[in-house]
């Protein structure tokens, strides 16, 4: 299994910055595709950007231009580079990757315990 691990959330204000990080470990073989999702109070989960391991990215258009992903194959790492937050943007934030825990099998998706972020107005 691969086990992925956020870090870098907390409490900031409307306009300020924060760095996600996010650390995958355990039996990887190759990790085709990491990125974030996000998940606001009574709303459902959705994407907010992915980036493979041939550096291809992919925005949620709400975050086009203030959040840039970026990557680290080496250490398995992926990180979400957040700026101009806005309020609405609260929510857990989960680390994802698609990938490989072996030749030959079947590729799995693996989800992060999610971090908190929260933008006060």
């Amino acid at each position: 299994q691969v086990q992925l691990v956020e870090s870098g959330g907390g409490l900031v204000q409307t306009g300020d910055s924060l760095r996600l990080s996010c650390a995958a470990s355990g039996s990887i073989f190759r990790l085709v595709s990491m990125g974030w999702y996000r998940q606001a109070p009574g709303k459902q989960r959705e994407l907010v950007a992915t980036v493979t391991s041939g550096g291809s990215t992919n925005y949620a258009d709400s975050v086009k231009g203030r959040f840039t992903i970026s990557r680290d194959n080496a250490k398995n790492m992926v990180y979400l580079h957040m700026n101009s937050l806005k309020p609405g943007d609260t929510a857990v934030y989960y680390c994802t990757a698609d990938g490989y825990v072996g030749p030959g099998a079947t590729m799995q998706g693996f989800w992060g315990q999610g971090t908190q972020v929260t933008v006060s107005s």
